[in-house]
This record gives C-alpha cells, sequence and structure tokens, in this order.
C-alpha cells in the first residue's frame, strides 16, 4: 500500500523556491537582460515581406528606412510584446546580402536582447570569451548603441545586444 503525503501549497512553493534560488543568474551580474526586443528576418523581397505581415496578419509595418551604416534597408513590424524587423541588403556588401547567398528564401536572421547597460555587458562578455562581430558598438535601428555577439560563441544563434 503507498501513501500520499500531504503538501501544503505553501510548502510547495517555499521548495520551489529554495529550488531557483540555488540556480540561475548570479546576484553580483554586472549587467542584466531586459527583454526580448525584436527577431530579425532576412529577406530579398521587403515589399512581398511587409504585405504579409501588414495584409495577411494585420500587423502594424513601419515605413522603410535605409541605414547605410548596417548595410540593410529596414521595416519594423509591431506585435503585443515585441516587434519584428524585417531587413533587405543594401549594397552588395551587406551582411544580409551573404546571408541570402546561402539562404535564399530568407528567414530569421537574429535576436535581439535589450539590456541595461552594453559597455558593461561588452565588458563582461569579452572575458568570457564571447566575440564581438565589431570592436564597437554602433547606433542602431533606432539610434540606440548595438553590439552583435558571434553565432559560434552563442549556440548557432546571432545574438543583437541593444542598448536600454
Amino acid at each position: 500500500m503507498y501513501s500520499l503525503r500531504k503538501v501544503s501549497t505553501f510548502s510547495f512553493l517555499k521548495q520551489c523556491a529554495r529550488a531557483f534560488s540555488n540556480t540561475g543568474v548570479s546576484k553580483q551580474a554586472p549587467w542584466k537582460v531586459l527583454r526580448l526586443n525584436h527577431i530579425a528576418i532576412a529577406t530579398q523581397d521587403l515589399e512581398k515581406m511587409t504585405h504579409f505581415y501588414n495584409e495577411v496578419l494585420h500587423m502594424k509595418t513601419s515605413e522603410q528606412v535605409p541605414l547605410s551604416s548596417h548595410g540593410v534597408t529596414t521595416v519594423f513590424v509591431e506585435a503585443e510584446n515585441t516587434k519584428f524587423e524585417l531587413l533587405r541588403p543594401l549594397g552588395e556588401k551587406s551582411p544580409i546580402a551573404s546571408y541570402l547567398e546561402k539562404n535564399k528564401n530568407g528567414g530569421m536572421h537574429h535576436i535581439c536582447l535589450e539590456v541595461d547597460d552594453i559597455w558593461a555587458a561588452i565588458e563582461d562578455l569579452k572575458k568570457k570569451n564571447i566575440r564581438m562581430l565589431s570592436p564597437d558598438p554602433t547606433p542602431g535601428a533606432h539610434g540606440k548603441l548595438v553590439m552583435f555577439l558571434h553565432p559560434k560563441d552563442c549556440g548557432g544563434v546571432l545574438i543583437e545586444l541593444e542598448q536600454a
């Protein structure tokens, strides 16, 4: 015969809190991720993708904005709690052009994480041997400083950090 031990809700929550308090982020972290800012999608046909998000999925889209410093033209798509950034190459030397050579149909290019202190994040990540794709952060689509982390150091995902 098996006996079932009664556990009060409070006791269960206390056990969960204890388990989670021993894992996760260090309390001494010099910087933190605040939220997912956007998911970037590369495309050859910005007009077609803008139409898809605007007319088919009924999402609000921005105007096209060329960013020559990053070699892209962007359109932002607003979702309830995040954004999508549609990217089209601006010139042959665009990093998006080389991505689209390998991925003819386009697809997810990177995720952007908003951080509270980009300089502290860069310093901390360099100490942890995470490579950056440029020597210094540069102004991104909204004028805030951004830095890209090498996907080989991030599980195959290109991560953009953006200053909050």
